[in-house]
């Protein structure tokens, strides 16, 4: 028996209902950034709707130092991270990409999970 993965039909029902792309985007990979400069380095996060998607850019303040400005979705307000070295900015940002997808494919595995069949419900007697 072929194995299916049982989020592709979520994803393809989500894409016709919302007209948006339901599967997320890859990555890809990317070159690591400029240890001296990390102005403007961002990574995001994974999930199937760009609303919700997760963003770190760092963005230098000075002497040295970067913060960390976290949005979810594209029109939120940024948290912005206290200022660090342009070496603390980047284990940041990466860890937090790390964590979001961990807990993504953890989601989706679940989501994926065979399910235990209903119980039968109780038959009525009038």
């Amino acid at each position: 028996m072929a194995s299916i993965d049982r989020t592709d039909p979520a994803l393809a029902a989500m894409e016709s209902i919302f007209g948006t792309t339901a599967r997320p985007e890859s990555p890809g990979p990317s070159e690591p950034p400029d240890p001296e400069n990390l102005d403007g380095f961002a990574r995001m996060g994974p999930g199937p709707f760009a609303s919700l998607r997760i963003q770190w850019t760092a963005h230098a303040v000075g002497d040295g130092r970067y913060v960390v400005d976290e949005t979810i979705g594209e029109n939120s307000a940024p948290i912005t991270s206290d200022p660090m070295t342009a070496e603390a900015a980047r284990q940041f940002i990466e860890a937090r990409q790390r964590d979001a997808t961990e807990r993504y494919e953890q989601l989706r595995r679940e989501m994926a999970a065979p399910r235990p069949p209903p119980l039968p419900r109780p038959v009525k007697d009038d």
